[in-house]
């Protein structure tokens, strides 16, 4: 059975995922709408400060915020992020990475020259820069599978790895034992801890790397908790240079992690948080569902049941398309091939989450989401657990109080507004406000 969408569809499907289908991150579910142009003559309402209008593609733009915020931790400067901006074109699929990538090239050789007339601290800060604006370039890059990927994808471990070295970041790398392979992550020494300190281990989501969390890295540091990052399966260079794509059954991911930490001389092992953002926000739960020695839970936004928002999510915006996933999956495949030869947007979604879900075709990449589901074992969960939200979340919208409602564990929800500037998923361009409530919490429970 075959499927035809005229131009008006695809318009729609294309208005609905700038709209806000779960990419990666967007405009939240509470803006308020543009006054249309029969109201134009009255006064216009302000936009939100975090609708930056720099790009006309609104997923590019709300990625713009991301890597603006990473000023806040030093891995940015804000003209760099502008400039860049500027010269993307988004109606052209390689400019995105094109650009990002020339950015980086361009503050490495400056880490360069430094470097070479023994300016370390110079050299080290743009390293930091220059590694972040590499994973920059891979945040929306059109082809998975291109060997540009690869490459750039080492010049970030690279750069990161000199910048690690010359401004004494009190960290190493490491290779976590995983099924036969490694997993390749950092650990972070609090420099002030005692000899036995609480350890942090961060998860990251779908799109960003776990290098990109050092905002809070260093304030956990700095109150004497020890930190360790991963690149999971389907994150980082676990899926670009391993091939090691997402899994829902996430405690075969994070017990050998956990196993890893308790074997580090200093760390406490009665006393390990387990931190997960964006899409961690779904999978720690899951891992702490089975996981007896997590003492701490943070997902971030809170997520019960992920592959139900996400079918939410295509729904909404594909209504007579998404009936044939069951009935005619083969179907669906075609109608979905045909949105992604006509809309970018659509077209680099698709790509990227079948690549870090391995899966070979868009009704398989749903069919698996559909096994990311908490309900099942909701109740396993023990330990103490915080359910971050934000009335701004557009992504998993509703998901994060359904999760505190299931868990039978001793909790709390901590919600984040428009008028602490935290609304926004992950807290995003908000890290102070972040880490401020987070951190108070952590510290009296740890």
């Amino acid at each position: 059975m075959g499927i035809s969408m005229d131009r008006r569809s695809l318009i729609q499907a294309s208005l609905g995922l700038t709209g806000g289908l779960a990419l990666l991150r967007g405009t939240p579910a509470v803006a308020a709408p543009r006054p249309s142009a029969s109201n134009a003559s009255a006064a216009e309402e302000p936009r939100p400060w975090y609708e930056l209008g720099l790009m006309s593609d609104p997923i590019m733009d709300s990625q713009l915020l991301h890597f603006l915020a990473a000023t806040y931790s030093a891995q940015a400067d804000i003209g760099e992020v502008l400039d860049t901006a500027h010269r993307i074109v988004p109606g052209d699929d390689w400019s995105w990475p094109r650009e990002w990538v020339r950015t980086a090239d361009r503050i490495r050789a400056m880490g360069d020259a430094s470097l070479a007339r023994r300016h370390a601290l110079s050299a080290g800060n743009a390293y930091l820069r220059a590694a972040n604006y590499y994973r920059a370039a891979l945040i929306h890059h059109p082809e998975p599978a291109d060997p540009s990927v690869l490459a750039t994808g080492r010049k970030a471990v690279d750069a990161y790895n000199k910048a690690i070295a010359l401004l004494k970041l009190p960290a190493v790398a490491v290779r976590i034992p995983y099924e036969g392979t490694t997993l390749p992550g950092y650990f972070f020494r609090a420099p002030n801890a005692r000899s036995s300190a609480p350890l942090l281990i961060f998860q990251q989501g779908r799109d960003a790397w776990p290098e990109e969390s050092k905002y809070v890295m260093d304030a956990a540091l700095a109150r004497g908790y020890h930190c360790l990052i991963v690149h999971a399966p389907g994150q980082g260079m676990a899926i670009r240079e391993q091939g090691l794509p997402f899994r829902p059954d996430w405690e075969q991911v994070i017990r050998p992690v956990v196993d890893f930490a308790t074997c580090i001389a200093g760390v406490d092992s009665r006393r390990i948080a387990l931190l997960g953002w964006s899409m961690g926000g779904a999978l720690v739960p899951r891992a702490a569902a089975f996981e007896r020695r997590i003492k701490l839970l943070i997902p971030n936004p809170g997520v019960l049941n992920w592959g139900q928002c996400s079918f939410e999510q295509f729904n909404t915006y594909f209504p007579d398309l998404m009936p044939l996933l069951d009935s005619d999956p083969q179907a669906f495949d075609a109608g979905m091939a045909q949105l992604m030869a006509q809309v970018f947007l659509f077209r680099w979604y698709m790509k990227d989450s079948m690549n870090k879900h391995g899966a070979s075709s868009p009704s398989d990449l749903l069919f698996k989401l559909r096994e990311f589901n908490n309900e099942p074992v909701v109740h396993r969960i023990r330990c103490r657990t915080l359910v971050m939200d934000g009335t701004g979340e557009a992504f998993s919208q509703g998901q994060a109080q359904l999760l505190h409602d299931a868990l039978t564990c001793p909790k709390d929800y901590m919600l984040f507004t428009q008028e602490d500037t935290g609304l926004l998923h992950c807290q995003e361009g908000a890290q102070a406000v972040a880490n401020h409530r987070m951190f108070d919490w952590l510290d009296e429970y740890i």
